[in-house]
């Protein structure tokens, strides 16, 4: 089992998971907490459709009496490049626990990544009010896959929470990658047979204490495109894994910059434990990628370090260039970050213009800033057509390309406006 926390965490949640039943008041209601989450988790299961339709983004379930006075609902989010749900939690089949919440989710037909974003909220037994749970543990089970397809999970369960999963011979590669944010995707690319509490390696858990809600993304990275549909289950328990360790690090940012013919790699650790190195790979079209680079780590702090790495790409020719960092533990476990993309300009005269893309978007937009504001402070404004600020970002130390999440946006026209100091650019965007 692997436990991502970090060191001035331990104490705090080996006392929260000693307790054996204790009480606490849940928007003054006195509700059982700890070992009894721990143990029973929270029930998903006899839902309707609050509001909008089933399947669509934006639409609220309600999920009743999901613990002791304690209702939830599930909200689509975003459906994120064409991936749909076909059932918002199916028990129909046999597979699985009908306590856990189980979506069935088409993939978008797309190469790479295509997802859904759930949403869930805690409040008050029949009421607007939220509550606010002592302990809440989310286990992604049966996280498999195969050669072309392989399926991942992300929980954003916010500051404080923590991950386990099991160490050896797991399928999975398990990241924290932010601050409350671990993702688990398969890496083995092997079909398991059914839904089982028992496959270790085919499960992570993410924990928080005080919460009100957290969210998840489910999904799938595929080679070739498909559209094929795949069940997930998401089962509100706690589970003792076998095996404990300690990943490696938190990574709190990871930055790619394009200074003429060099590609400048900068990230920043909030702390390591038993870290052997990073491992900095590098691929042309997405999928395959190979190692570019190694810098080894500090190993064991719990203070913030901040690494570089600078790659020569003169050679190269390709459109996109795509990073992304493996971070490898002392005993040979790893882990993935984030991929940052690199565009290469075909022109050789550097002009004030910002590049938005893909262009309409539907629910992420990457917007490519020039070069020279690379770095630096970059302030972007989202204006829709009747010219009002609808979304505002400010990047203190700017990559080559960010991305600017619109799945909370409407259909229709927008200009987005980058400003550097004086120099300002502007794009205009479609939102499908």
């Amino acid at each position: 089992m692997k436990t991502i926390v970090p060191t001035r965490m331990l104490s705090f949640i080996v006392a929260v998971l000693a307790t054996v039943l204790t009480t606490s008041n849940i928007s003054g209601q006195t509700v059982s907490t700890s070992s009894e989450l721990l143990t029973n988790g929270l029930r998903f299961e006899n839902y309707t459709v609050l509001s909008g339709n089933p399947g669509d983004e934006g639409t609220v379930y309600s999920f009743p009496d999901v613990f002791t006075d304690v209702d939830a609902t599930v909200t689509i989010d975003s459906l994120v490049n064409g991936a749909r749900v076909n059932n918002i939690d199916d028990n129909s089949n046999g597979l699985g626990y009908k306590g856990a919440f189980q979506p069935y989710i088409r993939s978008g037909g797309v190469i790479g990544y295509s997802y859904v974003v759930f949403s869930f909220r805690f409040y008050k037994k029949g009421t607007n009010e939220p509550a606010s749970l002592d302990i809440v543990n989310a286990s992604a089970l049966d996280i498999d896959g195969n050669l072309n397809l392989k399926e991942f999970c992300e929980i954003r369960m916010g500051s404080g929470s923590t991950a386990t999963y099991m160490s050896t011979a797991s399928d999975l590669s398990v990241l924290q990658m932010l601050t409350g944010r671990f993702k688990g995707e398969n890496i083995l690319g092997i079909e398991r047979s059914g839904i089982d509490t028992a496959a270790y390696s085919n499960m992570f858990t993410s924990t928080n204490t005080g919460i009100t809600g957290f969210s998840v993304a489910y999904g799938t990275n595929t080679l070739i495109p498909t559209s094929g549909a795949r069940q997930f289950s998401l089962y509100m328990k706690g589970f003792n894994y076998p095996d404990a360790a300690t990943l490696p690090l938190e990574l709190l940012s990871f930055g790619a910059m394009l200074k003429k013919s060099t590609v400048e790699l900068n990230w920043i650790t909030l702390w390591e434990k038993n870290l052997s190195h990073f491992e900095i790979e590098r691929s042309l079209d997405g999928r395959t990628f190979q190692q570019a680079g190694l810098v080894f780590g500090v190993g064991n702090s719990d203070f913030k370090s901040s690494y570089s790495f600078k790659n020569n790409i003169s050679e190269l020719v390709a459109p996109i260039i795509y990073y992304r960092l493996k971070l490898v533990d002392q005993d040979g476990s790893y882990g993935y970050s984030d991929i940052r993309a690199i565009r290469i300009s075909s022109s050789k005269n550097e002009v004030m213009t910002v590049m938005a893309y893909p262009n309409p978007v539907v629910n992420e937009v990457k917007i490519t800033i020039p070069d020279s504001w690379q770095g630096t402070e970059v302030k972007y404004d989202l204006f829709n057509a009747n010219g009002r600020v609808v979304k505002s970002i400010r990047s203190a130390k700017a990559s080559q390309t960010e991305m600017i999440n619109m799945s909370d946006l409407g259909r229709g026209f927008y200009v987005l406006k980058a400003s550097n100091g004086t120099e300002v650019a502007q794009q205009k965007i479609i939102k499908n």
